[in-house]
């Protein structure tokens, strides 16, 4: 606030009444701009920065039935030790995964393959078998779940 001094305090004769301010005020008003602009730059620069995985997340209530022949995988609990999985029903070693599901995706149109796994078996299994998969030229796996009240 600014200090009113009276001609008598300052010693001037004449001048009447002298309005000083103190230098001990912060002006904001740039600090403002300085922070609006770093705002805006992070808004621009935050989507860009964001890298994942692209999932294609379902949708529950519009959900249409799956047209065409599917392809499932499945990894048993026993998958470590044996290293075996299932197409279908068929069982085979994990070393041929590749080869079968190529030869398969080969006449299919839509290379999609549905990957079910034991509830026991590792994040690590799951993700080895999920590589053979995108090696085999599948464009997308598909992880299958069940329900909280199926069995």
């Amino acid at each position: 606030m600014p200090k009113v001094q009276t001609a008598a305090s300052s010693g001037r004769a004449g001048r009447g009444r002298r309005v000083s301010t103190t230098l001990a005020e912060i002006n904001v008003v740039p600090l403002v701009d300085v922070m609006l602009v770093l705002l805006i730059i992070f808004m621009v620069t935050a989507p860009m920065i964001q890298r994942g995985v692209d999932v294609n997340l379902p949708v529950a209530r519009r959900a249409t039935q799956i047209e065409g022949e599917r392809v499932f995988v499945t990894v048993p609990a026993g998958y470590r030790q044996s290293r075996m999985v299932y197409i279908g029903d068929e069982q085979i070693r994990v070393d041929v995964l590749q080869e079968r599901i190529r030869q398969k995706m080969e006449t299919a149109s839509d290379k999609q393959v549905y990957l079910r796994g034991d509830g026991e078996v590792l994040y690590q299994d799951l993700m080895d078998v999920f590589d053979r998969l995108k090696g085999a030229g599948v464009e997308r796996v598909g992880l299958v779940a069940k329900m909280p009240g199926e069995r």
